[in-house]
């Protein structure tokens, strides 16, 4: 019994499902990386910002001073604002992660059935063929008796 067309159709919704879920953590990853690059630049920011102040407190420029304060504080707003955008995509990344490993499961499991019904074919495909190859021999053997007989 050949592997039935049901279970082939099965093994490829269970490819594609898998491969939506692997793209849809891969973007929700890549929105994470984003966010995380933008905490980087935020905190750079937060630095030059600093920096500015310092500097200006040696040569007494108060533009640069206001500047850098303001740097500092811009800073800190994106920051707060980034940081529970950050911890919303990692959960995303978390929940779609699971997903996907579930649809990998899922998929493993269709090429187990198919693989095991391909091996019962075989097993049996094997069997008939020594069958065959038994009753040939066993008719030769009788048609050599009979040779022999008369």
């Amino acid at each position: 019994m050949a592997v039935s067309r049901a279970l082939r159709r099965l093994l490829r919704i269970r490819i594609l499902e898998e491969e939506q879920a692997r793209l849809a953590m891969e973007a929700v990853l890549g929105e994470l990386h984003t966010l995380e690059h933008a905490l980087a630049a935020t905190s750079q920011r937060d630095r030059r910002g600093r920096r500015l102040v310092e500097a200006s407190v040696q040569t007494g420029e108060l533009p640069d001073r206001v500047a850098g304060a303001e740097e500092t504080r811009t800073a800190d707003r994106f920051s707060l604002a980034l940081r529970p955008q950050i911890v919303e995509a990692a959960q995303d990344v978390t929940l779609l992660r699971e997903e996907y490993l579930a649809k990998r499961v899922e998929r493993r499991q269709a090429e187990t059935l198919i693989e095991d019904s391909e091996a019962r074919d075989a097993l049996v495909a094997d069997r008939r063929s020594q069958q065959a190859l038994d009753d040939w021999f066993r008719s030769r053997l009788h048609r050599a008796g009979e040779d022999v007989e008369p």
